[in-house]
């Protein structure tokens, strides 16, 4: 299909053929709840200095909490979790009642039972079209063994 012509359902449908983890990204808002999103644009920037990058709609629910976070965190969901990433890809009130979760080193919500989990410092947030790229330096992490 031409640039200028393409259905945006379908350009969606061709991406989802590239097989990716599944993440949930969390943070705290101003009022300090926990909010969060499902996410699969998850990819790893930099080892030194250690950078991950997410992105998030700009349509987003939770969009001026997230990028206005100081922190936010980074559960990449086990094969166990599908359940919880289609919570969080949902409008529920109460998202965080369906996971058991503590809060991490910069108070971040991290759930149990992930295959893993990153802590970020909000290191930048980009602007790119509908979407927004958050860039988060690794102040700490967990691998728990368990497939993503």
């Amino acid at each position: 299909m031409k640039a200028d012509v393409f259905d945006p359902r379908a350009l969606r449908e061709a991406l989802g053929a590239f097989p990716t983890a599944v993440t949930v990204i969390t943070a705290s808002d101003p009022a300090d709840r926990p909010v969060g999103f499902t996410a699969n644009s998850f990819t790893s920037v930099s080892l030194d200095p250690p950078l991950l990058l997410v992105c998030l709609a700009k349509t987003a629910r939770d969009y001026p909490a997230m990028t206005a976070a100081e922190h936010f965190a980074i559960n990449i969901l086990s094969e166990a979790q599908k359940d919880v990433s289609i919570k969080f890809a949902r409008p529920l009130e109460d998202r965080f009642a369906a996971v058991d979760w503590a809060r991490g080193p910069n108070g971040c919500p991290i759930f149990e039972q992930v295959a893993a989990w990153f802590e970020c410092s909000m290191h930048d947030v980009i602007e790119a079209g509908d979407h927004a790229m958050m860039v988060g330096r690794v102040t700490a992490f967990e691998s728990s063994g368990l497939n993503g």
